[in-house]
């Protein structure tokens, strides 16, 4: 059946069925997922050599060996599968759908939209589920702003980011990405702990999110149309702490005219982040409505663009 498809088509099949699937149903809790077989190996890793000396040497080294093996097991099986069109793209799109995360981000900060609702307390639990700051002591306004900063920044690491190295390497090449996104969430922290284990995983993600944080951002300011936000992302996206992680979030703050950035706790570090924007208000529920379909926008752009480009024969695994 898959025989009469032509090529680019057959390619991008897993990526347009992980996208509808992740659209259906985003994350549910209960299912398994690929992203916390990753975590339980990086957090056994961690484990057994985060400790006494060269930190930074087995930190460096665990980070490369399991970002290879993600390779390499993706790219044998890949290899494998391909003689069975039917199992290879059960497989492929399984995979894809894991390397998105667009509707749970979404369906993750409306939850805290609504826990709010029922209490600051309430609202700092749930929020506390999709960052990695401390939510005890934020006022409901810092809530608020935190799930927006969130949406936008998480739009390129859990969206565009994965579609961006699928076209450059298929599903061997997202997972690899994944890990890499995955190590730095967990040991890519500036404190005494991860400062030197967690290094070569933080500067590995920083490489690896260059170019796809640029592109979440011009994607955002194109399916707003926004002029603003378009200033924005020249004038405040290298002014993060992040080199990446300012350009989203000055569209996004662009787009609803609003400021972000301020103090807060991450890892037990002290982080002192540049404001981005001018117009310090509390946001409010239209501007979350609009962020949330900025996202669903960005990522559908990002698949039409994958596809037109494999048409091209610009995309690099077809």
């Amino acid at each position: 059946m898959l025989n009469d498809i032509p090529l680019p088509i057959i390619a991008l099949l897993p990526l347009a069925i992980g996208y509808m699937l992740d659209l259906m149903l985003g994350d549910p809790e209960r299912w398994p997922h690929v992203v916390r077989l990753f975590g339980n190996a990086i957090a056994f890793g961690e484990q057994k050599l985060n400790r006494g000396a060269f930190q930074f040497t087995k930190g460096a080294v665990m980070t490369v060996l399991l970002i290879a093996i993600t390779y390499l097991f993706f790219f044998v099986a890949d290899k494998l599968l391909c003689n069975y069109p039917i199992v290879w793209l059960a497989w492929s799109s399984l995979f894809c759908f894991w390397g998105l995360g667009n509707k749970n981000l979404i369906d993750e900060g409306r939850g805290v939209w609504r826990a709010l609702a029922l209490g600051l307390d309430a609202g700092r639990k749930q929020l506390s589920r999709i960052v990695g700051r401390n939510t005890e002591t934020l006022s409901a306004k810092k809530v608020k702003l935190a799930v927006l900063e969130t949406l936008s920044e998480n739009l390129s690491d859990g969206v565009v980011a994965p579609i961006f190295f699928f076209a450059l390497g298929g599903v061997p090449a997202m997972m690899a990405y994944k890990m890499v996104n995955t190590l730095d969430s967990m040991v890519g922290y500036r404190n005494p702990r991860y400062e030197l284990f967690g290094k070569c995983a933080a500067r590995l993600d920083d490489i690896a999110n260059f170019i796809p944080a640029r592109i979440t951002a011009l994607l955002m300011v194109l399916v707003s149309l926004s002029g603003r936000g378009l200033r924005f992302i020249f004038m405040y996206g290298h002014a993060h702490k992040s080199p990446n992680s300012g350009y989203p979030e000055a569209a996004l703050a662009g787009i609803l005219n609003i400021r972000f950035g301020g103090t807060s706790t991450k890892g037990g570090e002290v982080v002192e982040k540049p404001f981005i924007g001018k117009v310090d208000r509390e946001p409010n529920d239209a501007d979350f409505t609009r962020a949330a379909w900025i996202n669903h926008a960005v990522a559908f752009l990002a698949v039409v663009v994958v596809v037109g480009c494999s048409f091209l024969g610009v995309t690099g695994f077809i």
